[in-house]
């Protein structure tokens, strides 16, 4: 009996730990917000992470070759943005997507920061 006990009680501890850590590993994906600007891409990069900074965010990762960036709000839960300029017919494509404590955000949250960063290129209306 005590045999079987030490064993159950071993692979109760193994089931529990292998919860918890699937449950950490896994984040949900975010859809990411779209808008087309009549800008350079290598402009647009520029002021997206600029305003980032203004806005207090810590760019963790950006790289003009392949037109990405990535940064954090350090404050509690920790906000996190991902950024993907690219050619769309002359102008960029700006693909942002974003993360509240780990937590993908709505698409439609992101609109605000559009259109900060159509302001911030001078390009609205």
């Amino acid at each position: 009996m005590r045999r079987y006990d030490k064993r159950w009680v071993r692979w109760m501890g193994i089931s529990i730990l292998l919860a918890i850590l699937a449950g950490c590993a896994t984040t949900s994906p975010s859809a990411p917000r779209e808008l087309v600007y009549a800008a350079p891409v290598e402009m647009t990069l520029r002021s997206a992470v600029e305003l980032m900074m203004e806005q207090g965010y810590v760019i963790r990762h950006a790289d003009l070759a392949l037109g990405r960036a990535e940064a954090s709000l350090a404050r509690w839960p920790e906000y996190r943005l991902q950024l993907q300029v690219s050619e769309a017919g002359g102008g960029s494509r700006v693909s942002v997507a974003a993360w509240r404590g780990g937590q993908p955000l709505p698409p439609y949250l992101l609109d605000p920061w559009l259109v900060s960063l159509q302001a911030k290129l001078g390009l609205a209306p």
